[in-house]
């Protein structure tokens, strides 16, 4: 059994929003969760899993410029601005930082009731954080069943 998690991070690669998924449910439902609680931001940064037209409509009409790739199988291609997505790295490093915090990295708490404390709620709108570009990203937890 899986589990993806989808989270907001600001430009430093600070958490802002979490959202919890199994493991064979769309993107889209994460991205879709995730977009209501949205900050301000100039920028949104995500992979290609990301990547839908009502989507980039959604954040267009709050304001967010989208910078996702578009999914190979698009009969007209996407165009985004490669220099800048290159900063989606610092999703993949809270990521990783995520995981190696025992906690989470060994899953003692396998549901999203229990685990819900562990995430951070958003900062408040004067805390200081870079407004200007937000990064969507997913990472996969893999369940043992046999503890």
């Amino acid at each position: 059994m899986n589990t993806k998690l989808h989270a907001v991070a600001d430009a430093e690669g600070r958490p802002l929003s979490f959202f919890m998924t199994a493991g064979q449910v769309s993107d889209y439902t994460g991205a879709a969760a995730l977009l209501d609680d949205l900050p301000p931001a100039q920028w949104m940064l995500g992979d290609r899993g990301y990547d839908a037209d009502w989507y980039r409509d959604a954040l267009q009409a709050k304001g967010i410029t989208p910078c996702i790739p578009g999914r190979k199988s698009r009969i007209m291609p996407v165009k985004y601005d490669k220099r800048r997505y290159r900063s989606r790295s610092r999703i993949e490093i809270m990521f990783g930082r995520l995981k190696d915090w025992r906690r989470v990295a060994t899953r003692y708490d396998r549901c999203l009731t229990s685990s819900s404390p562990l995430w951070p709620s958003p900062p408040p709108s004067s805390s200081g954080y870079d407004q200007r570009v937000l990064t969507l990203g997913m990472i996969i937890v893999r369940h043992d069943l046999k503890s």
